[in-house]
């Protein structure tokens, strides 16, 4: 107990005494340096007193599926910071292969009686994926917003970026710098935002079905599609994401041709470094600035028992050109 007393002052900055009051419910605490100590003592991993545990924590998960693709970390110090100007901490929660599923970190967020949960990029845009953990969210009636295209029947608010604009842009790039056999690099077959670029390739009249490809989301799988495509002709390529786009740079260079010289290659997400790369990666930006700051607006309005937009709120991504596209080269005229 005097252990847990002193690590929750120092945390919060105050003393023993103080914290023993808030933990035994007397008076003369401000309500902030109470909340402070509650939260604290959350962080920290320890239990609430029993006459403390109905309140909620000013805590909230934010849940990814990963930290390597960049566009993740980013999105993670948006919303921290977004939360924190709204007096909340928050808690990354990061799945990792055989290692703690994103169930799991619902039941650990439960427990800790977490104010709200923020998703971003997770099995809520799989169709074929289990839901049953965003089920129990419901049930719970815990407030939860979604990032980016989920599946219909979840029914949480949605905070997304426009992918069939996303992909009517890149492909109406590719076609005035004069491409035709176009390819597309997805994500797996029941990933929605993935389906959603694919409804706007295949509503193009000069779309070919041959030249879509459905892979993971990692440089091997967007080096392997590519191989794919490059092989069927291809010499423009766009990819649902900047690390797919990578991959398939590298798988056209592998082929012996040159980017963008030979084949053109399109990102997605404008993740960070994409300037750097070799060449400079073309790509569709997600405004995950204003996305992330909107899903917190939504998230502390569900906290305050406020109303929420019923539908998607979609943002419009932007095209930024960089030196991996390029005119179609035309073959020389015979003499």
């Amino acid at each position: 107990m005097t252990r847990r007393l002193a690590e929750v002052a120092k945390k919060v900055g105050v003393s023993e005494a103080t914290v023993s009051r808030v933990l035994n419910g007397k008076p003369g605490v401000s309500e902030a340096t109470r909340e402070a100590v509650l939260t604290a003592l959350d962080v920290l991993g320890y239990e609430r007193p029993t006459q403390l545990r109905g309140d909620r924590a000013r805590l909230v998960g934010l849940v990814l599926p990963e930290l390597q693709n960049p566009i993740f970390p980013a999105f993670a110090e948006v919303v921290g910071g977004a939360l924190a100007q709204q007096g909340f901490t928050s808690l990354l929660c990061t799945r990792t292969v055989g290692g703690v599923s994103e169930a799991d970190y619902v039941d650990l967020l439960l427990q800790q009686q977490v104010s709200g949960v923020v998703f971003a990029g997770g099995f809520y845009a799989q169709a074929d994926a289990p839901h049953a953990h965003y089920e129990l969210i419901q049930e719970r009636r815990l407030p939860t917003v979604l990032v980016n295209a989920a599946v219909d029947h979840l029914g949480f608010p949605q905070v997304s970026s426009d992918d069939f604009v996303a992909a009517e842009m890149a492909l109406g790039h590719l076609r005035a710098l004069g491409h035709q056999k176009i390819g597309l690099v997805l994500g797996p077959r029941d990933h929605i935002p993935s389906r959603r670029k694919l409804d706007a390739f295949l509503g193009s009249p000069e779309a070919d079905p041959e030249l879509v490809e459905h892979t993971m989301f990692s440089l091997e799988g967007g080096h392997a599609a590519a191989t794919r495509l490059v092989k069927h002709g291809a010499t423009g390529i766009v990819c649902a994401s900047d690390i797919l786009a990578l991959g398939a740079i590298r798988a056209v260079r592998r082929a012996g041709l040159s980017v963008p010289g030979d084949v053109s290659v399109i990102g997605y997400d404008d993740s960070a470094m994409m300037n750097c790369t070799d060449p400079p990666l073309t790509t569709v930006r997600q405004p995950i600035d204003a996305m992330g700051r909107a899903a917190v607006d939504m998230l502390v309005a569900l906290i305050e028992r406020a109303s929420v937009p019923a539908d998607e709120l979609l943002f419009e991504p932007e095209l930024v050109v960089r030196a991996s596209t390029a005119r179609l080269r035309t073959a020389p005229v015979s003499a």
